[in-house]
């Protein structure tokens, strides 16, 4: 009797441990899925950054980046509508032939569309514009971005916190 008490007990106390050792594993388990979890979320925030940021870094020339730059800080208040696309063609062709003038700001629209903050072109495409534009050409910019927002029946208020961030990727002093 004591040898059949001793087995019970052996077998007891091995059940008792296999449920605890497959509830430690089923924690486990559990602890590695929301890791697994975290860690894709973090690499689908990076893909999306560089999917968001993918229609600037294929621009190499300033012209489409000016033309770019103007139409994310317009369509910023709303889509670009016929006359304040006309608006920015019209700003555009002062400095591109009309065949680049077209190509820059169909190119412009479409990657405006792609991008939800104007922040992200203007923190991409400033610096770009600053390295291939002397002072009174990114000055020219500046003046196109006013009357490219000024034009139309209904006249834009482009932020002050963004012209200032512009102005200051630009290079220029700001206070």
């Amino acid at each position: 009797m004591p040898f059949l008490i001793a087995i019970l007990g052996v077998l007891g106390a091995a059940a008792f441990w296999w449920y605890r050792m497959k509830a430690m594993n089923d924690a486990a388990r559990e602890v590695a899925d929301v890791v697994g979890r975290v860690q894709g979320n973090i690499r689908r925030k990076r893909l999306r950054n560089q999917a968001a940021l993918s229609p600037l870094t294929a621009i190499d020339d300033p012209v489409v980046a000016a033309a770019t730059l103007i139409t994310a800080m317009v369509s910023e208040n709303g889509p670009v509508l016929p006359q304040r696309e006309a608006a920015i063609r019209s700003v555009i062709s002062e400095i591109a032939d009309e065949k680049k003038t077209d190509e820059a700001v169909v190119y412009a629209k479409w990657a405006a569309s792609q991008i939800d903050d104007a922040t992200i072109v203007i923190d991409k495409l400033a610096p770009f514009l600053r390295e291939r534009l002397d002072v009174t050409e990114r000055n020219d910019l500046l003046q196109m971005m006013n009357r490219a927002a000024q034009a139309g029946e209904q006249p834009l208020q482009i932020s002050d916190q963004r012209m200032l961030r512009l102005r200051q990727k630009l290079g220029f002093e700001v206070n």
